[in-house]
């Protein structure tokens, strides 16, 4: 309901991210990605058009963690939902350009941008897996210092896993408002969606962290912990991740069934619930590699002194968590770790 010109924008864009050629040539990868920020670029000035986008720094910060990754919540209408969302997939593309992501998850991220762009505009997909004409992008100047790339990529990577987190909450809330009036066949594309975002998390997480681990420890980390900030940062403290762990409580509510249980009723919801629950625990085990490639052994800035793990540790317990509480609800569940925490749970 934007208008046709953002309607066109929106899905060329979508069309040149399905058609990204993320395991090509660097040469070439390059050059696609810069046809990729080129479209999104088309959108943003589209969206703009139509009213300028809010200044985010001059809203007030509801936490450190908002202040330091530049991240602001307001009410916004339609517009200017889709030009802020796009904006974040626009810079996200640009650092991709040069971000040395794997082709892997480069295809996963580019999926859920790719469903931003259609859900923040309401555009429909449209044949978009037709061949896209290459065109003649410029190169970006040249200047800027690796360390100040490196800097900002950390912030643009993880602005990339918020807007990821928000949309994902949204996506399963809308299957899980679906499912709740019974309408399941309206509900399985939205589930395909928020998984979409979720195989998107670890993917959004490893580009903000392609940066030398060095450069990590000796310029960054310091600075999301005391003195640099009040309070230690840490993912705890993002809100749009909470909301998207209140939705799939609230999902699991309303279809708590084991999978076989789900399957002998409904197998297609059993499908689509367990590949977002599959989802869900390859970014919880993704985020302790990621954690051991950056940090190794050191323990977490937000960590009490007297905690008895590391960072790698703690992250290795929230994975067994939720492969234990999934375990019965996914058809390869993890039995081994689930009979182990209920073990540990009994007097």
């Amino acid at each position: 309901m934007l208008g046709a010109r953002v309607d066109a924008e929106a899905k060329g864009t979508a069309r040149v991210l399905a058609g990204l050629a993320t395991h090509a040539r660097p040469v070439e990868r390059t050059l696609a990605l810069r046809q990729a920020a080129a479209a999104a670029g088309e959108l943003v000035a589209a969206l703009s058009a139509l009213a300028p986008a809010v200044v985010g720094e001059g809203l007030p910060a509801e936490s450190i963690s908002q202040s330091f990754f530049r991240v602001r919540e307001e009410e916004l209408s339609d517009q200017q939902s889709a030009l802020h969302g796009v904006l974040v997939v626009h810079r996200g593309l640009e650092d991709l350009c040069e971000a040395p992501l794997s082709g892997a998850d480069l295809a996963l991220e580019a999926a859920a941008m790719r469903q931003a762009v259609l859900d923040l505009t309401g555009a429909a997909p449209g044949a978009d897996r037709d061949p896209v004409p290459l065109v003649v992008v410029p190169e970006p100047p040249a200047g800027a210092s690796m360390e100040s790339v490196w800097s900002a990529r950390w912030l643009i990577g993880h602005q990339v896993h918020v807007l990821f987190n928000i949309c994902a909450a949204v996506a399963v809330a809308d299957a899980t408002r679906l499912l709740r009036h019974g309408d399941v066949d309206a509900a399985l594309p939205r589930l395909a969606d928020a998984t979409a975002y979720v195989r998107g998390f670890p993917a959004a997480m490893t580009h903000a962290s392609t940066v030398p681990a060095d450069y990590y420890m000796a310029a960054i980390r310091h600075t999301m912990a005391p003195p640099s900030v009040d309070v230690p940062l840490s993912g705890r403290q993002h809100r749009g991740y909470k909301l998207f762990r209140a939705a799939m409580k609230d999902l699991l509510s309303v279809v708590p069934d084991s999978y076989a249980q789900l399957a002998g009723r409904a197998p297609e919801l059993a499908e689509a619930r367990g590949a977002l629950l599959e989802a869900d625990i390859v970014d919880g085990e993704r985020h302790v590699t990621l954690a051991y490639s950056m940090v190794h052994l050191h323990r977490s800035i937000a960590q009490k002194p007297e905690g008895p793990d590391n960072a790698v540790a703690e992250l290795r317990h929230m994975r067994h968590r939720r492969a234990a509480q999934y375990a019965s609800l996914i058809r390869f569940g993890d039995h081994y770790i689930a009979e182990a925490v209920a073990g540990l749970r009994r007097p």
